[in-house]
């Protein structure tokens, strides 16, 4: 247990997003895909999730973790299949965002949802470096009551009102890591992630991708990074953290991307190069590949009705 403390007191949260959302129609998203972790608690109707038993029930709450493309189903009756694309370009006919707090749980067919980052040592995404499927949380009325209070808070201009968000956000993780622990869901993933976040040859080379996005990432720099030989560092990466680092670097590229989309109105050539990539198309290409959708669509989907 004292290695999972050491791993939640080095998580850096950060608050992303919260809705509340009336479904205007029944739909199926395949292949729904965000960088950040969602949780999602069903205040009316139905949600489903392809590949995940069981049911959830009014209360419950869907867990999706950052970088796991899913296809889910909302809403009760026949459901039209959609692509995520055509949903992030035309998602104000499907959902309806709700903006006042005396409306949460009440709407039919809602829920509501918050969206967050956690990061072991800033560098590393705690639920996607587990490689866990999404999954369901059962009758936890302190989740619950946390997102609720997280919605509550960010419909209001109170003074303060950011760090409260914050202040619960974290709460919301630790009581997931929590309910992953009590159930003793996915052992050999945690047993995995509690020693190579102890490894410094690993958190420096985490650092330094996370400090050097836009620059020389090759498997030369990061053995020089970890003081091992250029023949042995891919090897010694996955080892530890199931993945070669290669992709991992794509991943950590194409997430900053996204948040460049986000928060900035940079150019998308501006941001392929911020990110490290030279070749404006072979960036779009990329992006695309990875996300569903080209990078123009992502951007637009924050100045659309459910964004902010």
């Amino acid at each position: 247990m004292e290695d999972y403390n050491k791993i939640i007191e080095s998580l850096g949260v950060k608050f992303g997003k919260a809705r509340h959302i009336n479904i205007l129609q029944p739909i199926t998203i395949k292949n729904f895909y965000d960088v950040e972790n969602t949780l999602l608690v069903l205040y009316n109707g139905d949600v489903k999730i392809e590949g995940v038993e069981g049911k959830i029930e009014v209360g419950d709450i869907l867990f999706i973790p950052g970088g796991k493309a899913a296809t889910i189903t909302y809403g009760v009756g026949e459901a039209k299949p959609i692509s995520y694309e055509e949903f992030m370009t035309r998602r104000e006919h499907y959902f309806e965002a709700m903006n006042e707090p005396e409306e949460i749980g009440i709407v039919k067919n809602s829920f509501g949802l918050i969206a967050f980052e956690a990061k072991v040592f800033d560098s590393v995404n705690f639920f996607t470096s587990l490689d866990i499927p999404p999954f369901f949380i059962y009758k936890n009325t302190k989740l619950a009551q946390l997102i609720k209070d997280i919605l509550i808070e960010d419909f209001t201009e109170e003074a303060g009102r950011g760090r409260v968000i914050s202040i619960k956000t974290e709460e919301a993780v630790i009581e997931v890591i929590r309910y992953i622990l009590r159930n003793r869901m996915f052992v050999e993933q945690l047993a995995t992630n509690s020693t190579y976040f102890k490894d410094p040859r690993l958190i420096d080379i985490f650092t330094y991708i996370k400090n050097n996005i836009d620059g020389d990432l090759s498997n030369k720099q990061l053995a020089n990074v970890a003081n091992v030989s250029e023949d042995y560092v891919g090897q010694y990466f996955k080892m530890l953290t199931g993945i070669n680092p290669q992709d991992y670097i794509e991943y950590q590229r194409m997430e900053e991307a996204v948040n460049l989309l986000r928060t900035s109105k940079k150019s998308i050539r501006a941001i392929g190069g911020e990110v490290g990539y030279k070749d404006t198309a072979y960036f779009c290409r990329r992006f695309k590949m990875m996300f569903g959708i080209p990078a123009g669509k992502m951007r637009r989907r924050e100045s659309l009705m459910i964004g902010k």
